[in-house]
Formats: structure tokens, C-alpha cells, sequence
């Protein structure tokens, strides 16, 4: 059974998969190399951008066809336009994805499990 698609979650203007759960984005600083602290204790910081946001996206189970279409959103880029809910409203920024994960199909329900990946900020 395919999923329903969500424009509350775009790559490109193409909706994605609805994920299993809420979205629990995160939020940081990016600092500059040389930041840290020195051998006194006192910390340096050299904030190159604030609230850089990443959104962990979980899907447990997905059919084919959802594996396919999901993967297809990301074939072949380094970067996308990455759309989400915001409580002003909904909020693109450049993107790319990392860390994704999946467990090999299971070949007697032909079902994807556990498709795990990070879309990031750029």
C-alpha cells in the first residue's frame, strides 16, 4: 500500500512520503575552525551562521513503488529545495540529504523497512 504524499514536506515542489512520526527538527551554530576554548578555559566562538536546521526523516515500512518515488527526489543532486511547515507558514531553503539508511527489502512482503535519512540546510 503506497503512502500518502504530503505537500507539508517538498523536494523541488514535489510532495513527499507523509513520515511515520512528528518532525523534530533541530537547530545549530555553525562556528568557524578556530573557535574553542583556550588553555586558560575561556571559550572563543566564531559563529559562522545561526540555527543552521536538519529534519530526521523515518519511514518503517514502504512499498516499492514509495522507495522508488523517495529515492527518485534525490537521484543525481548534491543539493534541492527543501519546503516545510513553519508556524508562520511554510519555508523553503536549499538543502541536501545525509546520513540515509535502509534494511534490505524483506522479499516475502516485498516491503522497504526502516528508511532512515537527514535532510540538512545548506
Amino acid at each position: 500500500m503506497n503512502r500518502t504524499r504530503t505537500n507539508a514536506f517538498q523536494i523541488d515542489g514535489r510532495p513527499m512520503p507523509a513520515p511515520d512520526r512528528d518532525m523534530d527538527a533541530s537547530f545549530e551554530d555553525i562556528d568557524a575552525p578556530d573557535s574553542g576554548r583556550t588553555l586558560d578555559g575561556v571559550m572563543h566562538r566564531a559563529v559562522l551562521r545561526f540555527d543552521v536546521a536538519k529534519w530526521p526523516f523515518v519511514y518503517g515500512i514502504l512499498s516499492t513503488d514509495d522507495y522508488n518515488y523517495l529515492q527518485s527526489l534525490f537521484r543525481g543532486k548534491k543539493e534541492f529545495k527543501f519546503t516545510y511547515p513553519t508556524p508562520g507558514g511554510a519555508k523553503t531553503v536549499t538543502a541536501y540529504r545525509a546520513k540515509w539508511g535502509i534494511t534490505l527489502r524483506n522479499y516475502t512482503t516485498g516491503e522497504y523497512r526502516n528508511y532512515k535519512f537527514n535532510i540538512v540546510e545548506c
